[in-house]
Order: structure tokens, then sequence, then C-alpha cells
């Protein structure tokens, strides 16, 4: 087998050797017998809720052993093809054992990654705030064009996406924007997004063709369950009602029925106005509120770990992350990991992964360096 070829089989080998480390292969095995045991019992849906946590283990535990499972065979078979391909000199043959090969190798690094969603909400839905910064139209038009970008990573991934608050920008783009993404890992995904993304380029708006730099914030935060419990003091909160306004069509609204609260200790403010219904709208905002002081302690104890290890990476709000570079070249560039693509549209088409996984990689690595 080509140099090039084995590179490529050990280092699949290696991601599968993780992912079953990871996942604790035996137990995980055994662990799976003995729910599909309980799930065959008649009397498990006596109680529904137990029913749900331990059909939804077993799901998940199901669907992970069978990607390590699969990855193992279709590695063995894509090694004999290109084995025999080799041997009896077949170029076609060779080609198409290749590119399966390489695409068995993407899979597998980021089946990987993927392992390296164990945080306690990394499963869960998530909320994806947008909010334009100083600039006007500059900054309101990149905010708009950060949400298409998220909304289509969100679609490329099967993900559903719900618009949950809209607000126009005076003259094009948007002032901010939230948006609920459903879907398994959304939170754990997304959740390396959160801060500054900065725009570089020729303004669409500027009639003398300048160069113009333009700054929108990204707050992304998991959605919780009843399960985990977050107190908070009616009278911490401050409730404004408003009229609704957007785009058109459902975004607008003649009553006041969107809500604003404002958590007056952490200064942390959330909106909802989708729903035409004061009532609805109130309990997503003080859904959101919930899952915002939520985050909040899990941003706390991240940068706590983060302290205490040798490297410590910017990842709270108020840091720039990214930067998007249009013109006078094309780069887009992640500012804590390094990450490069010459492609900006495409990322802003919503290709993501590279950068994502990085982030997830290095936090991983800083979380254990500082338990080390």
């Amino acid at each position: 087998m080509r140099a090039e070829h084995q590179q490529l089989v050990d280092e699949i080998r290696q991601s599968i050797s993780l992912l079953r480390r990871h996942l604790d292969w035996d137990n995980a095995l055994a662990r799976l017998e003995e729910l599909n045991h309980r799930a065959e019992d008649p009397s498990l849906w006596e109680n529904a809720e137990m029913a749900q946590a331990l059909m939804r283990e077993r799901q998940q535990l199901q669907d992970a052993t069978d990607v390590v499972a699969r990855i193992e065979g279709e590695l063995a078979d894509t090694i004999g093809l290109i084995e025999l391909a080799e041997a009896e000199d077949e170029a076609s043959v060779l080609a198409d054992a290749e590119s399966a090969l390489r695409e068995l190798h993407r899979e597998a690094q980021k089946r990987q990654i993927e392992s390296l969603l164990s945080g306690e909400a990394d499963r869960n839905d998530t909320y994806l705030e947008v909010h334009a910064g100083a600039g006007g139209t500059e900054s309101q038009d990149w905010a708009a064009m950060l949400l298409r970008m998220y909304s289509r990573w969100a679609a490329a991934h099967g993900y559903k996406v719900e618009e949950i608050g809209y607000n126009e920008g005076e003259e094009a783009g948007i002032r901010s924007a939230t948006l609920l993404i459903k879907g398994p890992n959304a939170y754990g995904w997304l959740k390396t997004e959160s801060g500054v993304h900065r725009l570089v380029r020729i303004s669409p708006f500027d009639s003398s063709a300048r160069r113009h730099t333009s700054f929108a914030s990204v707050w992304v935060y998991p959605v919780i369950d009843d399960s985990i419990e977050i107190d908070i003091k009616e009278s911490d909160v401050r409730v404004d009602t408003y009229r609704s306004s957007g785009a058109g069509g459902q975004h607008v609204n003649t009553t006041d029925s969107a809500v604003r609260l404002t958590h007056i200790p952490s200064g942390i403010v959330v909106a909802c106005q989708n729903e035409r219904s004061q009532h609805k709208n109130r309990a997503t905002a003080w859904a959101m509120l919930r899952s915002r002081l939520y985050e909040l302690e899990l941003q706390k104890r991240e940068e706590k770990a983060q302290a205490e290890a040798a490297s410590k990476t910017d990842i709270g709000w108020g840091h720039q992350i990214r930067s998007y570079v249009l013109q006078p070249y094309q780069l887009v560039k992640d500012l804590r990991t390094g990450v490069e693509s010459t492609n900006p549209q495409a990322v802003l088409d919503g290709d993501l992964d590279m950068f994502m996984e990085a982030s997830l990689a290095q936090r991983v690595n800083a979380r254990e360096a500082a338990t080390a």
C-alpha cells in the first residue's frame, strides 16, 4: 500500500481507537444490552418520564456504537479494494477506492471531534443571537450576513431553525435577531461561535467605494429543560412590552405583544416577539432568560478551567474571534485557533465546520491541561 494511503489508514484507525476509548467500548456494549432488555419490559412505560430517558440513552448508545462498527467495516473493505486495485493495476478502481478512503477519513475525524461534545448541555437545542455593532448600516448589513450564514449552516446539518426575535436595521440589515436552532448537539457545535466577528470589505453603501471594517456580536446559549433548576427572583427582572416590528408578515403586529426581560443583577436582556400572543412571548422570554443565566454559569466554569491551564484562550463576550476579509484579499481567519479559509463566500454560505472543530478541540485540550 502506498505511503499516502497508509497514513490515512493509520489516522482512521487512531480515530476509531479514540472513539472506542471515549465510549468505554465494552461497558457501552454491556449497557446497551441491558437497555435493550429493559425496553422489552411492558411495565417500563408505567413511568413515562423514566421510559423516555431510557429510550434516549439507548438510542444514543446504539447510534454511537453503530457508527464505530460501520467505519471499521468500511475501512476493512476499502483497504481490500485498494490492495486489489494496486495488485491488478486497475487505475479507475484505485481512484474510486482512494476517494472512498478520503471520505472515510473525513468522517472519522468529524466523529472524533463530535465525541468531544460531552458537556452537560452540549446535546441540547440552542439559541443564537446576532447583534450589530457600532457603525450603522454597515454593521447592520454585516449582522444580517451572519444571520444568513448560521441559518445556512444549520439547514445543511439538518437542524430546524425558528426565528424568535427580529429587529430591522434603519436602511438595511438587522440591528439584532435571535434564532432557535433545534437538533442533536446544536449547542455543542455552536457554543464556540460566541464573540465578536469582524468584516473588512468595499462597502456597497459607500459611493466612493472605500474599504470599511464592521463588527457584529454573536451569542450562543443552550435551551434548558425542567431538569435544570435556575432560580430567578421576579423582583430582579424588569418586564417591558412593546409592539413587534420586523421585515413584514409574521414580524408585524399592531398590539404590544412583544416582551423584553432585563435581569438587573447580571444586565442580561432577552426579548421575544415571534408570537402574536403576549402570553406566549412572555413564556418564551422567561425560558430564554433561564437559559442565558445557565450559560453564564457554564461560561464561568469554562473560564475558571482555562485560567488554570497554561494556555488560556479568550472565548467570552466582547472578544474578537474571527476576521472575514473580502478586500483587498480573500481570507477568513479564526484568531483563536489560526484556522484559515481562502474562500470567504463558502464560509458565508455556512461552511463553518473546520472552525468549529478546531475550537472544540482547543477547548478540550485546555480543559484537560487544567485538570492534569
